[in-house]
C-alpha cells in the first residue's frame, strides 16, 4: 500500500506529540484523510492533497528561508504539491530546490519536523480545498546560493527573531518555536 510509509510518519509524529491537544487533532484528522483516500497525493483530488514542505535554515540555525509566494501573496516556507509521489520526504526536498535553487540541502532529520492542514482559496477553476502538508526540517550550506523562481515574488533569509516583520501566521510561529527548542 503506496501510503504506509506517510501513515508511519504520521504515527511516529502523534507518539513524539503525545501530550499535546492541538498537535494530535490535526495528526487525527491527517491520518483519516490519508486513510480514506488512496488518491491523497494526486492534485486532482478535489477536497484536498497532501503537500510537502520545507523548513530550511542556514549553517547557523539563526535563519530561516521564506518565499513570498506570488499566488497567496504571503510568506511561507517552501513547497508543493506531491503531484503522485508518495515519498514525501522527496516531496519536500525537491520543492525546496526547485524554489529556492539551492543544491545542497541537508534533511536535519527523517522524521516530520511539522504538520498543518490549511485552507486555500478558490482560484481560477481550482475550487476551494485542503493541503494536507507535511514539513521536515532541512539545512542549506551554502545559503548565499539562492535563486528565485518564477512561483515567487521574492525569496529571503529571516532572522528567526524577525520572523513577525513577515509573517504572524501559527504554522510559521510554531515551526520557529519548535525549531528553537531543538536548538536548546
Amino acid at each position: 500500500m503506496h501510503r504506509v510509509p506517510l501513515l508511519a510518519l504520521l504515527a511516529d509524529y502523534s507518539k513524539a506529540h503525545a501530550n499535546d491537544k492541538n498537535e494530535q487533532q490535526v495528526c487525527l484528522r491527517y491520518i483519516d484523510f490519508v486513510e480514506k483516500h488512496p488518491n491523497c497525493f494526486d492534485r486532482e483530488l478535489a477536497i484536498g492533497h497532501v503537500t510537502g514542505s520545507a523548513w530550511i535554515v542556514d549553517p547557523t540555525g539563526t535563519q530561516v528561508l521564506l518565499t513570498h509566494h506570488r499566488k497567496l501573496d504571503a510568506w511561507f516556507q517552501l513547497g508543493g504539491h506531491a503531484d503522485g509521489e508518495t515519498d514525501v520526504l522527496a516531496v519536500a526536498l525537491n520543492e525546496a530546490k526547485e524554489e529556492s535553487g539551492l543544491e545542497n540541502i541537508r534533511p536535519i532529520a527523517p522524521a516530520i519536523f511539522d504538520i498543518d492542514i490549511h485552507r486555500i482559496p478558490a482560484r481560477k477553476e481550482v475550487p476551494e480545498h485542503d493541503h494536507f502538508d507535511v514539513r521536515f526540517a532541512f539545512c542549506a550550506a551554502d545559503p548565499e546560493k539562492i535563486i528565485l523562481s518564477e512561483e515567487s515574488i521574492d525569496l529571503s533569509w529571516i532572522p528567526l527573531a524577525e520572523l513577525e516583520s513577515k509573517t504572524t501566521e501559527k504554522s510559521m510561529l510554531r515551526m520557529r518555536k519548535k525549531w528553537q527548542a531543538i536548538q536548546g
